[in-house]
């Protein structure tokens, strides 16, 4: 075995011991999800499942629905990633593509608006939909991640590095539109990138808690976090088998979307890497 070789079996043994360490969280939330209180108190950590997964989810689902609030998350996460995609691909090819009065200033603005956190607005985020009578709405949830800063910045630096200028212009000789040339040429290009904004983005509005929490009553328009956060506050929390389920079902989705998509990631990163 030369050093090369040993050098790249440490290195994978590693990322092996690495990957193995932080699965072993996730994979005591799902056989918690199937034991006992008893058992979770008592016998403590083990890698075996238990029997009382069944026990677990009528207790949880007598105290909230949480398919419902799964459903609401599933609706809003899915509006908002394809909105923000689309539109934010859209801002980001103005903005490599085109020269005009005010661009650069626009674009600093959009620099600037990725360093506010936002909670910052989030009073004057409320009192505005108060105004707008838009509150206890998956308005609020919605409509305002059409254009996210960050999403807007990632797109347009992968695009200033993968589109070629004379694409466009063969596509213009031909006679094609500028919105046909966003969709027939640019839109594609960007596609590894906004596959992984859209990753991001999904788990960003499936996590999404505090603005949920503000600008939603009805408990049935709640979202998963919100309602696993009130469990924490009811009596299922003395049972914490059923707040293990509540959880692993919250969390589940978005390992399974992560684990299939996650190649878009290292696509993306990959793409504009290469310059011919």
């Amino acid at each position: 075995m030369n050093k090369r070789t040993f050098v790249k079996s440490i290195l994978y043994g590693l990322l092996i011991l690495l990957a193995i360490i932080s699965f072993i969280p996730f994979y005591m939330m799902i056989i918690n999800a199937t034991r006992s209180n008893s058992e979770i108190l008592q016998k403590g950590f083990t890698l075996l499942p238990g029997s009382a997964i069944m026990e677990n989810y009528e207790r949880l689902i007598s105290f909230v629905n949480i398919w419902q609030g799964f459903g609401n998350s599933v609706f809003i996460a899915i509006c908002v990633t394809v909105l923000s995609s689309y539109f934010s691909a859209l801002t980001a090819y103005g903005f490599a593509i085109y020269n005009f009065k005010g661009k650069n200033f626009l674009f600093v603005s959009v620099l600037i608006l990725m360093m506010v956190p936002g909670q910052l607005g989030l009073i004057g985020f409320y009192d505005l939909n108060k105004t707008l009578g838009t509150l206890d709405s998956y308005i609020p949830l919605i409509i305002p991640a059409i254009a996210s800063p960050f999403v807007v910045f990632f797109l347009r630096q992968f695009l200033v590095s993968t589109l070629h200028p004379t694409l466009l212009e063969a596509a213009r000789m031909d006679g094609a539109s500028e919105i046909r040339i966003f969709h027939t040429i640019g839109l594609p290009i960007m596609m590894p990138a906004v596959a992984t904004m859209g990753i991001f983005t999904f788990i960003g509005s499936w996590n999404n808690y505090i603005v949920p929490l503000v600008v939603l009553f009805s408990p049935e328009k709640y979202t998963l976090p919100v309602m696993m956060g009130f469990l924490r506050g009811s009596k299922v929390a003395e049972n914490l088998g059923s707040m293990y389920l509540g959880i692993a079902i919250s969390v589940v989705p978005i390992m399974i979307i992560f684990l299939f998509l996650s190649k878009y990631i290292i696509s993306s990163i990959s793409a504009g890497s290469v310059k011919e």
